[in-house]
């Protein structure tokens, strides 16, 4: 069911402050971990979103008790012994829940399915599937392509050395990593290739493994290797603020020429779009770290410069930077992002027909985006029921009178109050 389409209203340079939720991919890794866990765990700052309630629906019918609170949930942990859920496990929409709750099936002592929507049956999961098979678990993928439906005999003793295919995603990484610990022998990834897509939120995972005891690390540039038998300890942890969704309020002051502070969040974060504040420098935006949080200001009457960039490690910030190139001097390019094919929706595809829309030449290859500004227009824009084209693309109506968001309810998905704080820039 789509929701009623929102009218952008232009808005001169900002000047404000813009608090933003916990970042989902900690969120999804913390729930996890903590359900795994033996013991009771508060996790504080959890985003309330579409993708982690689907989390969170799966970890209670294996068996976790979770009590939310807002941003707080309290998790009494499994001990590294789920149960068989009474039913299929539904992801929805969410591809992180899909990929590491099918490596937690391997957990689970008995005959277990997962299933999705309709594009989930689209987006593969047959590099994890073979690299669990690989560690001895039971796993059988039951949709085409490589794409769920599956199914799996869990419970089994797994473990040892496989090669992993991470050109694709590097979820595929993570799942296997956070279970883990609860191998019958210790675990060594070896990426094909030496390749490993978006390697910050493999960072983000072992960090995350840490924190409640999980001892996992790199071996080298091409392997990883997780101590058996050692599961994980409940704790209290704190979720810090998603560089996601920062990202867009960060490019909000670059493109009206205005100031944005985000709180709570610094440049050392591990996660992977805290990057795009690197970008923006390149750009001609000021960036300082101002009382705990990351300040931007853009260049007066938002001149920026255009750009040529590898964004492999932060896909997620692809969508906010290809809207800022817009108000660039000249043309952009985004390259090394073909895994943008294979999320919610084909995001290069959707970008280059919504970019063209506004006026501006965009065009894609395989694996890469060029937008070359031009006189721009007003658009009703198509989201394809996914988030990050609703987030990105309202940027353009700060500067852009008569931009229209068809569906922006799919924000759900990752934070269904960002409109609201969206209309608060001022």
């Amino acid at each position: 069911m789509t929701s009623p389409a929102l009218d952008i209203a232009p808005r001169g340079p900002l000047d404000c402050d813009a608090a933003v939720p916990g970042s989902k991919s900690i969120s999804n890794r913390a729930l996890l971990i903590a359900a795994l866990a033996q013991g009771r765990s508060t996790l504080t700052g959890v985003l309330d979103s579409d993708d982690i309630r689907v989390m969170a629906r799966a970890l209670r019918a294996v068996g976790a008790r979770l009590d939310v609170d807002d941003d707080r949930i309290v998790v009494e942990g499994v001990a590294g012994k789920p149960q068989v859920p009474a039913e299929v496990i539904d992801v929805g929409a969410s591809g992180t829940a899909a990929r590491m709750l099918t490596a937690l099936l391997a957990l689970v002592p008995g005959a277990t399915r997962l299933d999705g929507i309709e594009r989930m049956r689209e987006r593969p999961i047959d590099d994890l599937t073979r690299a669990l098979s690989a560690l001895g678990v039971d796993v059988t993928i039951e949709g085409k392509n490589g794409c769920p439906p599956l199914s799996c005999r869990g419970g089994k003793p797994f473990g040892g050395a496989v090669e992993i295919d991470a050109s694709r995603s590097s979820q595929y990484v993570s799942a296997v990593l956070l279970i883990a610990p609860y191998a019958a022998s210790d675990v060594t990834l070896h990426l094909k290739g030496g390749v490993l897509v978006s390697r910050p939120y493999v960072d983000v995972t072992l960090d995350t493994m840490r924190a409640f005891g999980g001892e996992a690390a790199f071996a080298s540039d091409a392997a990883l290797r997780v101590k058996a038998g050692q599961g994980y300890a409940a704790r209290d942890y704190a979720v810090e603020p998603d560089a996601s969704t920062a990202a867009y309020f960060f490019a909000a002051a670059a493109i009206t020429g205005g100031r944005v502070r985000v709180p709570n969040i610094a440049r050392a974060s591990h996660q992977a779009d805290i990057a795009f504040v690197s970008l923006l420098e390149r750009m001609g935006c000021a960036v300082r770290e101002v009382d705990g949080g990351i300040e931007v200001s853009g260049p007066p009457g938002g001149r920026l410069r255009a750009f040529d960039i590898d964004m492999n490690a932060m896909p997620d910030a692809v969508l906010a930077a290809a809207v800022t190139a817009l108000f660039a001097d000249g043309p952009s390019r985004i390259t090394n992002v073909a895994n943008l094919r294979i999320k919610e929706t084909d995001r290069l595809a959707a970008l280059e027909r919504e970019l063209q829309k506004l006026g501006a030449e965009a065009h894609t290859d395989a694996s890469s985006l060029t937008i070359k500004p031009g006189s721009l227009r007003p658009a009703a824009i198509e989201t394809y029921d996914d988030h990050r084209m609703a987030m990105a693309f309202a940027l353009a109506g700060l500067r852009v009178p008569g931009v229209r968001i068809l569906d922006p309810g799919c924000v759900s998905k990752s934070w269904p109050r960002y409109f609201e704080a969206f209309e608060r820039l001022r």
